[in-house]
């Protein structure tokens, strides 16, 4: 009898410390859950509550001249069954159509006189192409798409992208200068002097190298860099990306930044987001740029805080040569938020979706 007594008290024991214990994990999950939740910019990607805050369809794109490029790619992302590739094609297409100074083919030329394009495009599968170096086709992103989807490559440049597009169908326009890309053009060749010299590049400081770098600023006071990058999410969760420009104005023949470059540009990932950017692309592709800020976003930072890091991540290189430079970034989550952050104060973003017409917003800065 006192075996069969002791025995059922043990077992008594053994069944309150299992209900004790339960009630103890059950109570640690709340408190943890509610400690996480009141903890100021806690971020969870894969949250039910995340879930239900999805903003699709949306479109956002650098600078105030987003606002016409989104309402063209609104007009497709409204769309039942639209995707979000299609869109982000035309808003750049939009504007490679405009006589823009940093865009298309009445964009500024380079230092001898040539307008040289570059662009990208990637979807929600990783499918990329890009084209740099592109002379005389009035649409680079479509050349770029086109590479993308019946090519084996992911890049072609100069002659070899030139003719790419015309074998597939794309005009070769005019070589001449648009008439306000050509008067500021003889505009800086009058304060630069410059006289092009063959191989001149190799003196590493000889007249028409050191004395001639492409202006920081051009004439209006703006930073030398404009770019438009776009991104967008469509109606069924797929995320896109398209970047389209005719470079730094007066850049040494041949340069390219990194617009065109997939990584430092422009990066999709479906699982995580989609950036894109404008400014100085050396800066931009020393870090990957776009990559990076998809990789912070990956941890589990906001779109604004992602860039914010990659900004610093540029800026702690050299603080000092920083303060001459404009670079800003654009992202764009799977969930619809949105982010951006600069070098410099003045970097605008264009936002549009489903509960609005169109809006601008200034991002934060480094300095």
């Amino acid at each position: 009898m006192m075996y069969l007594s002791t025995m059922i008290q043990n077992i008594f024991i053994a069944c309150n410390f299992r209900l004790i214990k339960n009630n103890y994990m059950h109570s640690r999950r709340i408190f943890l859950r509610k400690s996480a939740l009141s903890l100021p910019g806690f971020y969870i990607l894969n949250s039910k509550s995340q879930r239900k805050k999805v903003k699709k369809p949306i479109v956002i794109s650098t600078w105030d001249s987003g606002l016409p490029v989104n309402k063209v790619a609104w007009e497709v992302l409204k769309q039942t069954n639209s995707q979000a590739l299609d869109a982000v094609e035309a808003g750049a297409r939009s504007i490679e159509d405009k006589i823009d100074c940093c865009v298309g083919l009445g964009g500024n030329p380079d230092r001898d006189g040539k307008v040289t394009l570059d662009a990208c495009i990637m979807d929600h599968q990783f499918n990329c192409g890009s084209v740099a170096f592109l002379e005389r086709i009035k649409h680079p992103i479509s050349v770029a798409r086109k590479i993308m989807e019946d090519s084996p490559h992911v890049m072609l440049v100069g002659e070899g992208a030139q003719q790419f597009a015309v074998e597939n169908g794309f005009k070769l326009a005019s070589d001449k200068l648009s008439e306000s890309a050509e008067k500021t053009y003889k505009e800086w060749l009058k304060k630069s002097e410059y006289k092009p010299i063959i191989n001149i590049e190799r003196s590493h400081g000889g007249a028409g190298f050191s004395s001639t770098p492409p202006p920081f600023k051009l004439s209006n006071g703006v930073f030398n860099h404009d770019t438009m990058g776009l991104i967008a999410l469509d109606q069924q969760k797929r995320l896109a990306g398209a970047c389209t420009t005719s470079g730094m104005a007066f850049k040494m023949r041949g340069r390219v930044g990194d617009s065109p470059i997939i990584g430092s540009g422009l990066y999709v990932d479906n699982e995580v987001g989609a950036v894109t950017g404008s400014g100085q692309g050396e800066e931009v592709i020393r870090i990957s740029g776009a990559h990076a800020v998809v990789e912070f976003m990956r941890q589990g930072k906001s779109p604004a805080k992602a860039c914010k890091l990659a900004i610093e991540r540029i800026v702690e290189i050299n603080p000092q040569k920083a303060k001459n430079f404009q670079v800003g970034f654009i992202a764009l989550s799977k969930y619809g938020e949105f982010g951006g952050y600069a070098v410099q104060p003045g970097f605008v973003y264009a936002v549009t979706h489903n509960t609005e017409p169109g809006r601008l917003f200034e991002s934060k800065s480094y300095f």
